[in-house]
């Protein structure tokens, strides 16, 4: 079967799991859809000490899940829903264990360079710039590059402090939304991810723009005024704003 019809095929399993969900059509979609886990467990073995073999069964975890709360009308493709599941249900394995990832140095320095050339291209491009133009201009491939930021952005906390909720009886920061280092809740990590995306596409552009250069890519208000084309009061006007956006519809999901 080739990878379109079993997209397709996959994708009607889903919709008739959404109506109707089953044992039978749950085992069926796990077949389909079980070179995703592979795909992921052979990344992950190369980062860690724990065998592949390891990792494939606990990734099967993370697809069921996602199987179980996949939504075929909200226009998504399943293999990007997935990915983040089975991901994380093998990190939350790796940290239960113990276990520590493998940073090679070399990746540790390309990360620190892709961060500095980012802000460089910033500059240069009036935008922010694409991953395969980060890559090229490390001289990198693209797939190493991708991987080198998950390896790193796995372990290193990013703009955690954030506030995205001031509600009178609670505030919630984007380290609320991603993750919580208690046990329980890491195992949300990806869902919680997930949601924070679908909640930034929800907001104007520059509003997006602006949270995006100021608490994803660290840029002084200054420098994010120039690349989206306003003042630097604007773009604290339209943070405000769009921290208390992400704060309405994030809160349901948070409660």
């Amino acid at each position: 079967m080739s990878n379109q019809s079993l997209s397709y095929r996959s994708m009607e399993l889903l919709q008739d799991y959404f109506v109707n969900p089953s044992l039978r059509l749950r085992n069926k979609l796990v077949e389909l859809n079980s070179g995703l886990v592979r795909k992921v467990a052979h990344q992950v073995s190369k980062k860690c000490a724990e065998p592949y073999e390891d990792l494939e069964q606990i990734g099967y975890l993370g697809l069921i899940r996602a199987i179980e709360r996949f939504d075929p009308h909200q226009g998504a493709a399943f293999s990007s829903f997935a990915i983040p599941y089975i991901r994380g249900e093998m990190l939350h394995y790796l940290r239960d264990r113990g276990s520590m990832m493998r940073i090679p140095r070399r990746w540790q320095e390309l990360y620190a360079k892709g961060k500095k050339l980012r802000k460089e291209l910033i500059e240069k491009l009036g935008r922010l710039p694409h991953d395969i133009e980060l890559a090229g201009a490390l001289g990198v491939p693209l797939t190493e590059w991708s991987e080198c930021q998950l390896a790193l952005q796995n372990r290193l906390p990013i703009s955690l402090d954030a506030v995205v909720s001031n509600a009178t009886d609670s505030s919630i920061t984007f380290g609320d939304t991603l993750a919580d280092p208690r046990a329980q809740q890491i195992r949300k990590l990806e869902e919680d991810r997930l949601q924070l995306q679908r909640a930034m596409g929800e907001l104007e552009d520059k509003t997006k723009a602006a949270i995006e250069c100021v608490f994803l890519w660290d840029l002084p208000r200054k420098e994010a005024a120039k690349y989206i084309g306003i003042s630097p009061m604007t773009v604290t006007r339209h943070l405000h704003k769009g921290i208390e956006q992400l704060g309405t519809i994030l809160n349901p999901q948070v409660a």
